[in-house]
């Protein structure tokens, strides 16, 4: 079940480097929110710290809040490994398990938490999976091979079934088209617009184009300069983002002036 995100005068170190600063947020269920904004200013850090994914990177710490349907996701005694399953995420560069077929990828997270489930179980979310990514019709006939083997399109849609089929309620994506060409780039936002009716989707994006088609809400984010923490400067209705910002950092990135 889809649920919602809010986050709290958020501060992200890396070590003493303080990489955002005072963030907050707040993202209603089964909406697709963009986070846009020059290179360096945050966003992808910021994203991560939405499943505690920040983490992995040694130093990584938060200071504030954020809570999903109200819980604090890094509260006392929270498992990070229980955020990263209810909070999915999809990276910018296509990552399916390379010694892996295309059926043991999308089960995989199953597999590495130990599940008992039958293969009939598996049959069953495997199916589900790849439907819920518009991939089962063109790979059903060979799930048995690499999933490697797919065009980087297709890998992408591979790794977005195999975060949903362990049924998070929100779904991150960081960039997840840069590296497609045009007619995967489309796929894939369309299948973004599918999957809003059941999940909350947080997207990290260069293309400002591809912000204004998909998403419901836009964060724009920036830095005060070299060295500086990024901040998110502006969130609001996309539609209004992108035709009357209320600042005008926005409004310059938005028209090209910088950026």
């Amino acid at each position: 079940m889809a649920k919602s995100i809010d986050v709290d005068n958020l501060n992200v170190y890396y070590g003493d480097f303080l990489a955002v600063e005072g963030a907050s947020i707040n993202i209603a269920p089964r909406t697709v929110t963009a986070f846009i904004g020059p290179s360096g200013c945050g966003k992808s850090t910021f994203l991560r710290t939405l499943n505690r994914m920040h983490e992995v990177i040694p130093g990584g710490r938060v200071e504030g809040k954020v809570l999903l349907d109200g819980e604090d996701l890094y509260g006392p005694g929270v498992d990070p490994v229980n955020v990263r399953r209810t909070v999915g995420m999809v990276f910018q560069k296509a990552n399916p398990f390379p010694t892996m077929s295309i059926y043991d990828n999308v089960i995989a997270g199953y597999k590495i938490a130990g599940s008992r489930k039958n293969k009939r179980e598996f049959d069953d979310i495997v199916e589900r999976s790849l439907k819920g990514a518009n991939l089962w019709e063109e790979v059903k006939s060979r799930l048995q091979r690499p999933g490697a083997g797919l065009s980087g399109g297709q890998q992408q849609r591979l790794c977005i079934a195999r975060a949903i089929a362990v049924e998070p309620s929100v779904l991150l994506m960081d960039e997840p088209c840069s590296a497609l060409d045009p007619i995967s780039t489309l796929a894939i936002e369309d299948l973004i617009s599918e999957l809003k009716v059941n999940y909350t989707i947080v997207i990290v994006t260069h293309n400002m184009q591809q912000a204004a088609r998909v998403s419901d809400r836009t964060a724009f984010f920036n830095l005060a300069g070299v060295g500086q923490p990024g901040r998110m400067i502006e969130y609001d209705e996309t539609a209004k983002i992108f035709s009357n910002p209320t600042q005008k950092a926005t409004e310059d990135y938005i028209s090209g002036r910088f950026g």
